[in-house]
C-alpha cells in the first residue's frame, strides 16, 4: 500500500510539472490570437459603424462571413501553403529555431525575450507564432467585428448619441467619445467566451504547426494512450475555463454602474 501510494504521488508530481511545462506556450499562443483577434474585430466593426449602409459596411460583413465560415485549423493549412510553402516567409513548425541560444528561466519565452531585450529571439519567437495565432484569430475577430458593430450601430441611435450631434460633434467623435464605451461591455462577454473556444482550438491548430504546446501534448498523450496525462489536461482546461468566464463576469460588473448597483 505504501509503495503504490508513492508511486501515484511520483506520478503525479511528474504529470504536474509536465503539464505547467507547456502551459506557457500555449497561453502565449492564445493570447497573441486575441489580441490579433480584438484588434482587427475592433478596427472592422468601428469602420461599419462609420460608414453605416455604404460599400465599407458590406465589405466588412463579407469579411466577417469568409473569416467566420472557415474554421481554425484549415486557416491554418491556407497559412501553411500560402507562407510556408510557396511564399516561404515564416516557419511553419516548432516554438523557436534550434539553432538559437536560448538562455531563458521561465517558459514564458516571447514575455521574457521583451524582458531581456532580445530582439533576435523575441522576432524568432514571434515569426513561429504569427501563422498559427492568426489561424485562431480570424474566426474570433468576426464573432468580434460582428458582435461589437451591432452593439456600435445601437449606441449611436441612443439620447446621448443624439445629443452629442446637436451640439454639433462629428460622427467620429460621438462614435469614440460616447458610443464606444458603451458598446464594449456587451462585447467583453462575448469575447470571453468565445476565448475558451479559441483554447480548445490550439489543440489542432498546435498540431498542424507542430507548436510545443498544451493541445499538442494533449493528442500525444491521446495516441500514447497516457491516461494520468489526458486527466491533468482535462482538469487544466476545465480550471482555464472556469477561471476566464469567472474573470470576464467581474469585469463586466466593474464596467458597468447598473449591474453594481443591482
Amino acid at each position: 500500500m505504501r509503495g503504490d501510494f508513492g508511486t501515484s504521488i511520483s506520478l503525479r508530481e511528474s504529470v504536474t510539472e509536465v503539464v505547467f511545462g507547456r502551459l506557457p506556450a500555449t497561453l502565449e499562443l492564445a493570447f497573441l490570437a486575441l489580441a490579433i483577434a480584438v484588434a482587427l474585430g475592433g478596427a472592422n466593426a468601428i469602420l461599419a459603424a462609420l460608414w453605416r449602409g455604404t460599400a465599407t459596411e458590406a465589405g466588412v460583413d463579407l469579411f466577417n462571413g469568409v473569416t467566420l465560415s472557415i474554421p481554425d485549423f484549415l486557416w491554418g493549412l491556407i497559412f501553411i501553403l500560402l507562407f510556408g510553402v510557396a511564399i516561404p516567409i515564416f516557419d511553419i513548425s516548432g516554438r523557436v529555431s534550434p539553432t538559437l541560444e536560448l538562455p531563458f528561466v521561465t517558459p514564458f519565452f516571447l514575455i521574457e525575450s521583451l524582458v531581456r531585450l532580445r530582439g533576435d529571439l523575441f522576432l524568432d519567437l514571434l515569426g513561429h507564432m504569427i501563422m498559427p495565432a492568426m489561424a485562431l484569430a480570424l474566426p474570433l475577430a468576426a464573432v468580434v467585428s460582428q458582435i461589437l458593430k451591432t452593439s456600435l450601430k445601437e449606441a449611436m441611435h441612443q439620447d446621448y448619441a443624439l445629443i452629442a450631434r446637436t451640439k454639433g460633434f462629428s460622427e467620429t467623435y460621438v462614435l469614440w467619445r460616447e458610443a464606444l464605451r458603451n458598446a464594449v461591455t456587451p462585447s467583453l462577454t462575448v469575447i470571453g467566451v468565445q476565448f475558451t473556444f479559441l483554447l480548445g482550438g490550439t489543440v489542432i491548430v498546435e498540431r498542424l504547426f507542430s507548436y510545443e504546446g498544451l493541445g499538442n501534448l494533449a493528442i500525444d498523450a491521446v495516441i500514447n494512450r497516457d491516461l494520468p496525462l489526458i486527466q491533468g489536461i482535462v482538469l487544466l482546461f476545465a480550471v482555464l475555463f472556469v477561471g476566464i468566464n469567472l474573470t470576464v463576469d467581474l469585469c463586466t460588473v466593474a464596467l458597468n454602474p447598473r449591474l453594481r448597483h443591482g
